[in-house]
C-alpha cells in the first residue's frame, strides 16, 4: 500500500508556502512559542496513527452464496463499500452485517459491538430491497457488467477525467523491447531519432484507440409496463426490468423486495408474475439473475474484468469529490455520429437516480452546510469525520451549483422576477440562489457598472473561502460557486434562512455593515466578537466608517461585508468582496470615473474594484513584524551593553538583522501563520534575547475601506485616515518596489522553475501576492533583461492577449442565443489566430436557424481581423497598462494562444491539423480509430513513410472534416471543430487542515533526522488525504507528489515510483492532461523510474512531457535544459554516448538561446558537454568545450571558485591525455560494454524539475539555495581508464552525500556525477 509524496514539479504555491515556513500555535504570554505546534501536530497525527491501526480488522465474512467466505483487512468505515468492490461479492449491495446473530449498526465502530474481537466472523444477510435500493442496484449493476451507453452531460466535458498514462507507459516498454528495464534491445528506444526542436503534436493529448471492451450483455433496460400499478406495489412490486441477452434472447424481469425474477410478460401482455418451472429462474442479485439465463454471461463478464485489469484502477474509478478536467482537444472518434450509441435507459437514469418525484436529488444546502459546520470537532476522530463530510458536501454542492448555472444560463429555468431587466432576474434551482455576475441595479455604478460587478462576484468567493479555512466558530458562509459560462458570469450561493424575509418598519434588511451601499450602517454587539476574530486573521484594522449623515460607526471589517442574523439564529457573513484594500498607487495612476467597462477608447482601467491580495498583505505584515522585533532586539543589546559598560556583546556575533521572518504576532491563533524552525532555532542560539521578545505590543492591520470615500468628521479622525492611507500606500509600494523586482530577479537567476503557461504564471503570481493586472509591468521588466528573460516576457504578452480575447468573446456571447456561439467563436479566432491564412474570413451560420432569432444580437458578424487586432490592443492598454509592439500578431504561438483561449472560455475542439498560415499546418492528429498521426511523423521526428490518404479517409467520419471538404473558403476553425463548451467553476472550498498538520509533522521530523516518526507521520497524513478528500482529488494529486519526493530523498525508490505514479493519474484526471503539474509530476516519475533502474520507461515519461511541453509553451523552454539534461544522462546510463551527446548539445543551445552564451548556467553545461564528447571519442571536441567552460567561470565567477578550479583541472587533465585518447582509439571501438550499476543516487546529474517558482536546489535537497557548490570532482583519470577499457565511470566509490554537488544558479541539469 504506497503512501504520500512530495514532488516538486507538481506541488502547487499553497504547499510550497509550507515548505517555506513551519506552523506556529499562539504565543504565550506574548513569548515566541516556535515548538509547540510542531510537536501538537506530531501529536495529532500520532493520535491518528493510533485510531486508524485500532479501527483495522482482519475480518472474516460468512456469504450466503458461492465462495461462501471471504476475509478482508479494512477500516471499519470501509466495510460495506470492500465488500460491495470484491470481485466474489460484487453481487451484493442490499445487506447487512450481524455478529453472533445480532445486526451491527453501520454507524458503530466494530469495539462498540458487544463480544467482538479481531478473531470474530461476521455474517452478510441479504435484505429486502425497497424501490430505492432496487434502482441503485440497476444503475451499478449497468456500469458494472458494461451496459451503460455514452453520456451527454450538463456539466461534465466530452472525455472528461481522461488519464494517458497508461498508454504512455505501454508505448514506452513496446518500442524498448524486451531486454532487462536497464538495456536496450536492437538499439530501439523511444528517443531514437527524436527532435527537440520539432513542433509538437496533437496526437499527444489523445489516448489511442483501443479495441471495445467485451460485451456481456446487449441490454440492460426499464420496461415499458414500469412502473408497477398500485396494487402490485402492494405485492412487493418495485421496477420491471427488460433484458437482452448476448445470444439475443429477450427477458422481463421483475425486481420485488426479496429479489429478481423472470415474469410472464411479452411486449403486448402484462403479466408480472414468476414464471413456472423449470423457466422460473430468480435471484436476490441481478447480477445472479443474469448469469442464470445467458451462457456466455460468466465468461464475458470474466473477460471484462480481465480487460479493466490492464488499466490502472485510479485511470477508472469514478470522480465523486473533484470535478473531473475537461481536455481541450477530444479525437475525431469521440464526436464522429457512430460514436453515439443506442441506449433506452440513457433516458431513464434521471428516474433511476431521483426516483419518481425525484426527491432524491433536493437537498437544503445551507442546513447541510452549517450543520456539518456545527459538528464537534474535540478529537482527532470527530476531526477527521468533520472534514470529510466537509469536503464531500462541498463537491456535491459545487456540481449542483454547476449544473444549474448552465441550464440557468441556457435559458432553461424561469426567473422569480420576470418583469426586471436581464440582469437583475433572480433564480431559484435545486435549492440554489442564482443571479447573474453583473451590475444589474446599479450597486457598482460609481466603480465600473457590469465589470465591477463580474470582478466583485469572484472576489467574494475567495473571501468565503478564507472564512471557510479560517473556521471561526459562530461565524457562517453560505455555499457559494461562481461559474462562467457562454460569456455570462452567474453566482450560485445556498439559500439563507432569512435572506428574502420582510423586516418591519424601521428595521434594516441586514444586521451589521453597509445596509444600502454605506449610506445607511447597521451595527450589532453580538457580530463584533467573530467579526473580530475574522478581522485579525485578515489582517483588516478596526476602524470608524461614516454615513450618508455623517455619523460614525466602528466596524470590525469593511463597510462592504456584511454580517446577517438569518431566522435560523446564525450569524452569516456576506459580501466578502473587499477583505483588502484597494491598489491605490495602480487606481491613480489608472482609473477615472469617467472610464467605462468594455473600455472604448482603450483608456483607462475598466473597474475600481483593483484590490490588493491577501498574500501581498500577509507578506507585508511579515516584514513589518521582522522590523518590529528587529527594532525590539536592538533597543535590548543596546540596553545590556550599556548596563555592563560596552564590555559584553550580546550573543557574541549576533546579526544585526535577525531571521524573523514568520513569526507569531501574538493576537490569536488562526493557525496561518508560519515560521521557519531550522532558521529560527539557529538564531536562538545566536541571540537568546530572541527567546524572550515580547510581540504583544506589535499590531499591524489595514483599513479596507480607505480612498473608497469615507469622510471624517474631526480633525483626530481626518488624522486616523490619514494614517490609514499611508500605511496602505506602503503596501502598494512593497509591492511595486520589492514584490515585481524580487521575482524578476528570482526567474532572471533561474533559481526557481519558470512558469510554462498561462495557468503556471498565474499561480506564481498570486503565491506572491501579485495580481495580473501587473502582467504588463512584468512583460516590461522582463524586456529589459533580455535574452534570460525573453521566454517571460512572451508568456505574458501570450496571457494579456488570451485575457484580452476572452473579454472581447464574452461581450460577444453574452447576450448572443447558445446555438450562434461556435459560430461566434470561431470567428473571432479566424480574425485573431487565421489571419495569415484568410484575410477576410466570413461567418459560418445556418441562414434558417438564424430566421429563428430575428431579434439576436450578432454583432460579431462584422469583426474583422484589423477590429480584433485593434480591440485586443486597446484591452491590454486598457487592462494592464501595456503597449503592445505593431508586429505582435505577426509574432504569435498559434497553437499555444489556441489552448490558452480554449481553457479560459471551456472550449473542447476537435483535434484536427489546423493551419493558421499559408506557409505550413502544425503537427496534429486526425486519428479516428488507431491514434496514429496522419502527416507523417511520428515521436516528434519525421517518417519515411505516411499514411495521410488513410488516416484523411478515416477523418471522413467526422463532421467537421466532412463540412471541410465541401467549403468554398479556407479557415483556420469553423464553428464544427467547437463541439462543445463546458462551465468554468470557482468554488470556495477549504482545505483539511488536519492532513496539512499531520504532513507537516512529518516534514519536520525528517528534517530533525527522526525518519521512522517521520515516515509514519507521512503515511497517517496520506492516509488522512485519501480519507477526507477521496483518492482522485487535486490536493491528494499534490500529496502525491510531495511525498514521493520525500521517500525519494528517503531512499525509498519503490515507494517515490509508485506516489508518483498515482500523482501523475490523479493529475491528469482531476488537473487536465496538459496541466503544467501534471508534466512535473511525469517529469519526476521519469526521474524515479530511473533511479530504480527502470530506464527505459523513464524515456518514455520524458518524451511524453517534452511533447506536452511542445503544445503549451513550445520548443526551448527554460527549464526544460533539466529535463533535456536528464533524458542524456539516461540515454549515457544506457550506455548510447553518441546519443547522449546530441541531447547534451540540444540542452546547450537552449541555454544559449535563453541565457546567452557568457552565463554560468552555459559554462556549466558547456562542462557537461565536454564529459559527453570524451565518452563519445571526440577529445578534441571536448577539450574545446571545456576550455569554453573554463574561460566563462574565470570571467563572471572568478579564478578562485570552486566551479572554476575545476574546470581547470578537467581542461589540464583532457589537455594532457588528447594523445593517450588517440592511441587508444582502437580499444576503445573493440572493448566490450559491462553493465552499468545505477547507485543509490541519480548519476551524472538526474535531477528532479523544480515546480514552478520553486528553487531547483530545494526541489532536490531542499538546500539553501543561495549555497554555492562546486562542479563534478571525480577525476578525469576515471574517464580515462573508462575510454580506455580499464573501468566504469558511473561506478562511484566516494560518498553518497554529494547531493546538490552541481551549480546552483543553472537552471539546467545538475553537474555530472551530481546528485539529484
Amino acid at each position: 500500500m504506497g503512501h504520500g509524496d512530495n514532488d516538486p514539479q507538481t506541488q502547487p504555491p499553497e504547499v510550497e508556502d509550507r515548505d517555506e515556513s513551519l506552523k506556529t500555535g499562539p504565543a504565550e504570554n506574548g513569548i515566541l512559542v516556535e515548538d509547540n505546534v510542531p510537536q501538537s501536530a506530531a501529536n495529532a497525527a500520532e493520535q491518528v496513527a493510533e485510531q486508524v491501526a485500532d479501527s483495522i480488522f482482519q475480518l472474516t465474512i460468512n456469504l450466503p452464496h458461492k465462495p461462501h467466505k471471504i476475509q478482508i483487512t479494512e477500516q471499519v468505515q470501509d466495510i460495506r463499500q470492500t465488500i460491495t468492490e470484491f470481485p466474489d461479492t460484487f453481487q451484493y449491495s442490499c445487506f447487512h452485517l450481524e455478529h453472533k446473530g445480532q445486526r451491527i449498526n453501520e454507524f458503530l465502530e466494530l469495539s462498540d459491538v458487544n463480544g467482538f474481537s479481531p478473531e470474530s466472523e461476521l455474517s452478510l444477510i441479504e435484505d429486502p430491497y425497497t424501490e430505492k435500493d432496487a434502482r441503485m442496484h440497476v444503475v451499478r449493476l449497468r456500469e458494472l457488467v458494461n451496459a451503460a451507453g455514452d453520456r451527454t452531460d450538463t456539466l461534465l466535458g466530452i472525455s472528461a477525467g481522461l488519464s494517458l498514462h497508461d498508454s504512455v507507459s505501454l508505448q514506452a516498454l513496446k518500442l524498448g523491447g524486451k531486454a532487462p528495464t536497464d538495456q536496450i534491445s536492437n538499439g530501439v528506444h523511444v528517443l531514437q531519432d527524436y527532435d527537440v526542436d520539432a513542433p509538437g503534436t496533437l496526437d499527444t493529448l489523445l489516448l489511442p484507440a483501443q479495441g471495445a471492451p467485451p460485451k456481456t450483455v446487449k441490454a440492460i433496460a426499464l420496461s415499458p409496463w414500469n412502473p408497477p400499478p398500485h396494487h402490485l406495489q402492494q405485492r412487493g412490486h418495485l421496477l420491471y426490468l427488460q433484458v437482452t441477452t448476448n445470444e439475443g434472447e429477450q427477458y422481463q424481469i421483475t425486481s420485488s423486495v426479496s429479489g429478481f425474477f423472470v415474469n410472464k410478460c411479452s411486449n403486448n401482455k402484462f403479466d408480472p408474475f414468476p414464471r413456472p418451472a423449470p423457466k422460473d429462474a430468480a435471484a436476490h442479485s441481478l447480477l445472479t439473475l443474469l448469469a442464470l439465463l445467458s451462457p456466455s454471461f460468466n465468461a464475458a463478464f470474466t473477460a471484462l474484468q480481465d480487460f479493466n485489469n490492464q488499466k490502472d484502477p485510479l485511470s477508472t474509478f469514478q470522480l465523486t469529490n473533484a470535478i473531473p478536467a475537461s481536455p481541450w482537444l477530444v479525437a475525431p472518434s469521440t464526436v464522429a455520429l457512430a460514436s453515439h450509441l443506442a441506449d433506452l435507459t440513457r433516458s431513464q437514469e434521471s428516474f433511476l437516480v431521483g426516483g419518481m418525484e425525484n426527491a432524491d436529488t433536493l437537498r437544503d444546502w445551507n442546513e447541510e452546510f452549517q450543520s456539518t459546520r456545527e459538528l464537534p470537532r474535540t478529537t482527532v476522530q470527530e476531526r477527521v469525520f468533520r472534514e470529510r463530510l466537509t469536503s464531500k458536501l462541498f463537491a456535491d454542492y459545487d456540481d449542483a451549483a454547476a449544473r444549474g448555472a448552465v441550464l440557468v444560463a441556457r435559458g432553461e429555468v424561469a426567473p422569480l422576477n420576470p418583469t426586471e431587466a436581464r440582469d437583475a432576474q433572480i433564480f431559484v434551482y435545486n435549492n440554489i440562489f442564482f443571479s447573474f455576475g453583473a451590475d444589474g441595479v446599479g450597486t457598482f455604478a460609481r466603480d465600473g457598472g457590469d465589470a465591477a460587478a463580474r470582478v466583485a462576484t469572484g472576489k467574494d468567493v475567495a473571501g468565503v473561502r478564507a472564512v471557510n479555512q479560517l473556521d471561526i466558530p459562530g461565524l457562517f458562509t453560505p455555499g457559494t460557486v461562481v461559474v462562467d459560462y457562454l460569456g455570462k458570469r452567474l453566482v450560485g450561493q445556498s439559500i439563507v434562512p432569512g435572506i428574502f424575509k420582510q423586516r418591519e418598519q424601521g428595521e434594516h434588511q441586514i444586521d451589521y455593515g453597509g445596509v444600502e451601499g454605506k449610506d445607511v450602517v447597521a451595527e450589532n454587539e453580538t457580530f463584533v466578537p467573530p467579526f473580530r476574530t475574522l478581522s485579525k486573521a485578515l489582517r483588516v484594522k478596526r476602524h470608524p466608517v461614516w454615513d450618508k449623515d455623517g455619523q460614525r460607526h466602528d466596524l470590525e471589517g469593511s463597510v462592504e461585508t456584511k454580517g446577517l442574523l438569518g431566522t435560523d439564529g446564525r450569524k452569516y457573513v456576506l459580501d466578502l468582496y473587499r477583505t483588502t484594500p484597494l491598489d491605490i498607487t495602480w487606481l491613480e495612476a489608472n482609473w477615472a470615473e469617467t472610464s467605462t467597462a468594455g473600455g472604448s477608447d482603450g483608456h483607462g482601467y475598466p473597474h475600481r474594484m483593483a484590490g490588493l491580495r491577501p498574500e501581498l498583505i500577509e507578506s507585508f505584515w511579515k516584514v513589518k513584524m521582522r522590523d518590529y522585533v528587529s527594532g525590539e532586539l536592538d533597543r535590548r543589546r543596546e540596553a545590556k551593553l550599556g548596563a555592563n559598560g560596552g564590555a559584553d556583546e550580546v550573543g557574541g556575533a549576533a546579526s544585526d538583522t535577525p531571521n524573523t521572518s514568520g513569526l507569531y504576532n501574538g493576537e490569536g491563533a488562526t493557525g496561518n501563520h508560519f515560521v521557519n524552525e531550522n532558521e529560527s532555532s539557529k538564531a536562538q542560539e545566536a541571540d537568546p534575547l530572541q527567546e524572550r521578545i515580547d510581540i504583544s505590543g506589535f499590531t499591524f492591520a489595514l483599513n479596507p475601506d480607505v480612498f473608497n470615500g469615507q469622510k471624517p468628521q474631526t480633525p483626530e479622525e481626518k488624522e486616523e485616515l490619514a494614517q490609514d492611507e499611508k500605511d496602505v500606500r506602503a503596501s502598494c509600494e512593497f509591492l511595486a518596489t520589492q514584490v515585481l523586482p524580487e521575482l524578476i530577479s528570482d526567474l532572471n537567476e533561474g533559481d526557481v522553475g519558470f512558469p510554462m503557461d498561462g495557468e503556471s504564471l498565474t499561480r506564481l503570481l498570486h503565491k506572491r501576492g501579485i495580481n495580473l493586472r501587473y502582467l504588463g509591468k512584468i512583460a516590461h521588466l522582463a524586456q529589459e533583461k533580455e535574452p534570460r528573460l525573453l521566454a517571460l516576457r512572451d508568456l505574458a504578452e501570450q496571457e494579456m492577449v488570451s485575457r484580452a480575447f476572452k473579454h472581447i468573446a464574452n461581450r460577444h456571447l453574452r447576450s448572443l442565443p447558445a446555438p450562434f456561439a461556435a459560430s461566434c467563436l470561431s470567428h473571432l479566432l479566424n480574425c485573431l489566430l487565421g489571419r495569415e491564412l484568410n484575410k477576410n474570413p466570413t461567418v459560418e451560420i445556418d441562414k434558417d436557424l438564424r430566421s429563428m432569432y430575428p431579434d439576436a444580437d450578432i454583432g460579431f458578424e462584422h469583426v474583422t481581423p484589423e477590429t480584433i487586432v485593434s480591440e485586443i490592443e486597446g484591452q491590454v492598454r486598457m487592462r494592464f497598462a501595456f503597449e503592445l509592439t505593431d508586429a505582435w500578431s505577426t509574432k504569435l504561438k498559434h497553437l499555444q494562444l489556441l489552448r490558452e483561449i480554449s481553457l479560459k472560455l471551456g472550449l473542447q475542439l476537435v483535434a484536427r491539423s489546423y493551419r493558421f498560415t499559408q506557409r505550413t499546418a502544425p503537427r496534429s492528429t486526425g486519428q479516428a480509430t488507431n491514434g496514429s498521426p496522419i502527416d507523417g511523423q511520428v515521436n516528434g521526428h519525421m517518417t519515411t513513410s505516411s499514411k495521410k490518404k488513410k488516416k484523411a479517409a478515416d477523418r471522413s467520419s467526422s463532421p467537421a472534416s466532412a463540412s471541410s471538404e465541401s467549403s468554398a473558403q479556407t479557415l483556420s476553425v469553423r464553428p464544427e471543430d467547437i463541439v462543445n463548451i463546458v462551465p468554468i467553476v470557482k468554488d470556495a472550498s477549504p482545505k483539511s487542515v488536519l492532513a496539512e498538520e499531520a504532513l507537516e509533522a512529518g516534514r519536520i521530523s525528517i528534517a530533525q533526522d527522526q525518519k521512522d516518526l517521520g515516515q509514519e507521520l507521512l503515511l497517517e497524513s496520506l492516509s488522512l488525504h485519501e480519507q477526507i478528500y477521496g483518492i482522485l482529488h487535486p490536493e491528494v494529486a499534490r500529496v502525491y507528489s510531495q511525498l514521493s519526493m520525500l521517500y525519494y530523498q528517503l531512499d525509498e525508490k519503490n515507494a517515490a515510483v509508485d506516489l508518483a505514479r498515482k500523482a501523475v493519474i490523479v493529475s491528469e484526471r482531476t488537473l487536465g492532461i496538459d496541466c503544467a503539474e501534471t508534466i512535473l509530476s511525469y517529469l519526476n516519475l521519469a526521474l524515479f523510474e530511473h533511479s530504480s533502474g527502470n530506464t527505459k520507461l523513464a524515456l518514455g515519461y520524458i518524451k511524453h512531457a517534452l511533447e506536452l511541453w511542445k503544445i503549451i509553451y513550445g520548443a526551448g523552454h527554460p527549464d526544460s535544459i533539466t529535463t533535456i539534461n536528464n533524458a542524456a544522462v539516461m540515454l549515457q546510463h544506457l550506455r548510447l554516448y553518441h546519443e547522449s551527446r546530441l541531447w547534451f548539445e540540444a540542452s546547450l543551445r537552449i541555454s544559449e538561446e535563453a541565457f546567452g552564451k557568457q552565463s554560468p548556467n552555459t559554462a556549466t553545461l558547456l562542462y557537461q558537454l565536454a564529459q559527453a564528447l570524451a565518452l563519445d571519442q571526440d577529445s578534441k571536441g571536448a577539450v574545446k568545450c571545456m576550455r569554453e567552460a573554463y574561460n566563462v567561470y574565470l570571467a563572471i565567477l572568478g579564478p578562485n571558485d570552486k566551479n572554476t578550479k575545476e574546470a581547470e583541472n578537467w581542461l589540464e587533465q583532457l589537455t594532457h591525455n588528447a594523445v593517450s585518447i588517440a592511441k587508444h582509439a582502437k580499444d576503445l571501438q573493440a572493448r566490450k560494454l559491462r553493465r552499468v550499476q545505477l547507485t543509490p543516487r541519480v548519476t551524472l546529474g538526474a535531477k528532479p524539475q523544480p515546480q514552478v517558482g520553486q528553487s531547483s536546489t530545494d526541489a532536490a535537497n531542499g538546500a539553501d539555495p543561495r549555497r554555492r557548490t562546486s562542479l563534478d570532482s571525480r577525476s578525469i583519470d576515471e574517464l580515462m581508464r573508462f575510454i580506455e577499457g580499464g573501468g566504469d565511470p558511473l561506478k562511484r566509490t566516494g560518498p553518497k552525500n554529494r547531493s546538490g554537488r552541481g551549480n546552483p544558479k543553472r537552471r539546467g541539469g545538475g553537474a555530472v556525477g551530481a546528485a539529484a
